[in-house]
C-alpha cells in the first residue's frame, strides 16, 4: 500500500510511521492524558473509533476507558502504524479490546457504528473532507459524538472553522470546542 490514502495529498502530508515517534512517545501521556482529554466522552461498554490512530496513544487509553465489555476500532492507513499500536496494546494488556482496521485511500471501509469517534491531529491530512465527514456521520450512533482535534502548529483558527463548516454540510453540528493542549478542537454531534 502506498502513502495515498484519505489524507496523503494535502499540503501538510501524511505523517509516516517513523515520524510518529516524535510526538507519540512516553511524554505524550502528560501532554494528552487520555482520561482527562476523553474521559467525559468515553465510558464503560462503549464502542469507539480512533480514526488515524497512529501508534495507539488514544486507542490504548480508550481501551482502558471502555472496559472489558467495550471495543475500540483503531483505523489507520499505514499497516506499520497498526502493527506498532497492536504491540503496544498487548504490552498494556488491552489488545483484546482493540480491533485494528486498515483503511483505503478513499474509504474508511468500516461498517461498524460507534458511540464516539476520535480524529486527533489527522483531519488536516484529509484531501476530501466532505467525503470524510459524510463517512463519519454514517458510522455515528444516534447520541454519539465526534471529537476532532488539530495541531495548532499546522492548523490555523480559520482552517479549523472551515473544517467545521464542511462537517456542518455533512449534517453534523459543532456543540463545543473543548480545551485540549496544543490543539484546535470541535466536538460534533448529528443534527
Amino acid at each position: 500500500m502506498t502513502n495515498q490514502t484519505l489524507g496523503s495529498t494535502c499540503n501538510h502530508g501524511v505523517c509516516t510511521w517513523w515520524k510518529a515517534y516524535t510526538f507519540d512517545n512516553p511524554i505524550r501521556k502528560w501532554v494528552h492524558p487520555v482520561p482527562k482529554v476523553l474521559g467525559r466522552y468515553v465510558g464503560d461498554g462503549m464502542t469507539v473509533m480512533d480514526v488515524g490512530c497512529g501508534m495507539g496513544h488514544f486507542s490504548i487509553g480508550m481501551a482502558g476507558l471502555v472496559g472489558r465489555t467495550g471495543k475500540v476500532i483503531a483505523i489507520d492507513m499505514q499497516q506499520k502504524m497498526l502493527d506498532v499500536m497492536l504491540k503496544r496494546a498487548a504490552r498494556a494488556g488491552v489488545a483484546d479490546r482493540i480491533v485494528a482496521h486498515l483503511c483505503r485511500a478513499d474509504d474508511l471501509g468500516i461498517e461498524k457504528s460507534a458511540d464516539f469517534i476520535l480524529a486527533f491531529w489527522m483531519v488536516h491530512e484529509v484531501p476530501d473532507k466532505q467525503r470524510f465527514f459524510d463517512q463519519l456521520k454514517t458510522r455515528l450512533l444516534d447520541d454519539g459524538k465526534i471529537l476532532i482535534a488539530e495541531p495548532r502548529m499546522h492548523v490555523s483558527a480559520a482552517e479549523i472553522e472551515k473544517t467545521v463548516e464542511i462537517a456542518r454540510s455533512s449534517g453534523l453540528n459543532c456543540c463545543e470546542a473543548p480545551a485540549i493542549r496544543l490543539s484546535r478542537t470541535a466536538l460534533l454531534t448529528a443534527k
